[in-house]
């Protein structure tokens, strides 16, 4: 409360001891945040290595590879970090670049098979985790909506009641 008004707790997010659990909160909408996060520490990962790649090599990489490699290494090096902070954060934005970051990263896998270590198991891992999130994503839509379906009953019932009471004064 307040000032005796109920009102949003400005001290929830600094408060220790038992969280109270938002009664909106979905089994599947938590396991979708828990893999957007496990997903993000393996981008933040990848995007390290590749501004590894970057910053150790003693001759530059624009000096020493094909201008579409260097231009690679970069565009992951910023992508995957970008990617990763969406996802860490398991925002709608997060998961959209994630996705686009994913699929570029299976088509360079399949277009240059020496540019990441693995080749078709980029491939197969990048859709397998996409696959993975497209069900979490599905399943954690459609959870509030079975939740509340009683509810979306009786407002139904509700409004066609007074449509009958308006018909009934006339």
């Amino acid at each position: 409360m307040i000032n005796g008004q109920d009102g949003p707790d400005s001290g929830a997010a600094i408060r220790l001891g038992d969280k109270a659990r938002d009664p909106n909160e979905t089994r599947w909408g938590l396991l979708l945040v828990l893999f957007m996060r496990t997903v993000a520490f393996l981008w933040v990962f990848q995007g390290l290595l590749n501004w590894y790649r970057v910053l150790s090599d003693p001759n530059s990489i624009f000096d020493t590879t094909t201008p579409a490699w260097a231009g690679t290494i970069v565009f992951f090096g910023v992508m995957d970090l970008l990617a990763a902070v969406g996802m860490w954060l398991a925002t709608p934005w997060g998961g959209v670049l994630w996705l686009l970051v994913a699929l570029s990263q299976m088509l360079v896998a399949w277009l240059m098979p020496q540019f990441f270590d693995g080749g078709i198991v980029v491939i197969l891992l990048d859709a397998l985790l996409i696959g993975l999130y497209f069900l979490l994503t599905f399943e954690a839509g459609r959870e509030p909506s079975r939740r509340s379906a009683p509810r979306r009953l009786a407002t139904r019932m509700w409004h066609s009641s007074s449509g009958f009471l308006d018909r009934f004064r006339r």
